[in-house]
């Protein structure tokens, strides 16, 4: 299994501390306030409820919707619904894309956003995320729909990744997704803090998504996540104060991080940068609490998300002036 944030269990384990600001995660740490499930969601089997549907659909600006366990479910499944394809998939970013393209006999390798274009010509299958995990990185719509049209011609498909997509909405191309060729994803667990109801949606052609459904069998989401996600996907004035609130924490966090030498990229959600010294800087936040997200390979650096309370936000600006006095 590859390594993910929010761990937070392994953290405790290893320095022996139960007393984390979790940074690990781009989630909203002031997420929707989930409400109490019927007992009909308990007890009954999981029927699609089409009011659920028509609320991720007028949210998304879908004209058809999968819902799915989570976004990964879809990333999982994706692979095997297609036979043995050249794929691209954009580097450095979410793992799991690669990772399972790579176990269905798949001809997969990793291209970094700057050649995707001439990697389009020369792949069936072509996965994007935009905005990017963990780099912030994006590819803006018209030319994504140029690549969708291209692979379609000649039978590929454009994935778009776009579980960070909430916060950057002029970005999507979800409601053009109905045209053959394009499939993206989308997810309730990043800008709603939602991400323990496991849901994401799969936006594509109708052909496609009933293939993808036949190979996640009935029952796909929660009762209870279905009734919690149609009261956030409808509550647009949580959505309102929401985007302000991120933008405000986020530029927040740019700021801070700029006080003390580094430059970031990413999302309001959570910040990436390319640490000279990635595993001393997060040895150094772990020793004191602080638990972010560490990346070894194509993305060598470092990524954190928003602290939740001012106290949070205390932690981490003492830790780092205590790293740069280092």
């Amino acid at each position: 299994m590859l390594e993910h944030g929010g761990n937070l269990r392994d953290a405790a384990h290893h320095y022996g501390r139960d007393d984390w600001v979790d940074l690990s995660t781009g989630i909203n740490p002031h997420g929707y306030a989930a409400p109490a499930p019927s007992s009909a969601a308990w007890h009954r089997l999981p029927e699609p409820d089409p009011e659920f549907l028509a609320a991720a659909r007028a949210y998304y600006g879908a004209p058809r919707l999968l819902p799915v366990a989570g976004t990964q479910a879809a990333i999982q499944a994706l692979p095997r619904l297609r036979p043995p394809s050249r794929v691209a998939v954009s580097a450095p970013s979410y793992a799991e894309h690669a990772y399972h393209w790579n176990l269905h006999g798949h001809t997969q390798r990793l291209v970094p956003y700057p050649e995707l274009e001439t990697a389009v010509d020369a792949s069936d299958v072509v996965v994007v995320v935009n905005p990017n995990n963990p780099t912030g990185e994006t590819i803006e719509p018209e030319r994504l729909l140029d690549w969708a049209a291209r692979l379609h011609a000649r039978g590929g498909w454009l994935v778009v990744d776009e579980a960070f997509g909430d916060t950057a909405p002029e970005l999507s191309v979800t409601r053009y997704a109905a045209q053959p060729g394009l499939i993206v994803l989308r997810s309730i667990g990043k800008f709603f803090g939602l991400a323990g109801l496991r849901l994401g949606f799969v936006a594509a052609h109708e052909r496609v998504l009933a293939d993808l459904a036949d190979l996640l069998g009935p029952w796909a989401v929660s009762g209870p996540a279905q009734e919690i996600a149609l009261q956030a996907l409808a509550d647009t004035g949580w959505q309102q104060d929401a985007q302000e609130r991120l933008a405000q924490a986020g530029g927040r966090m740019v700021q801070l991080l700029q006080e003390h030498g580094i430059a970031s990229t990413g999302t309001p959600l959570f910040r990436w940068w390319p640490e000279a010294r990635p595993e001393a800087f997060h040895e150094h936040m772990a020793a004191r609490g602080i638990w972010c997200r560490l990346f070894r390979d194509a993305a060598r650096g470092i990524r954190v998300g928003l602290p939740a309370t001012e106290g949070d936000w205390r932690r981490f600006e003492q830790a780092l002036h205590e790293w740069n006095k280092q």
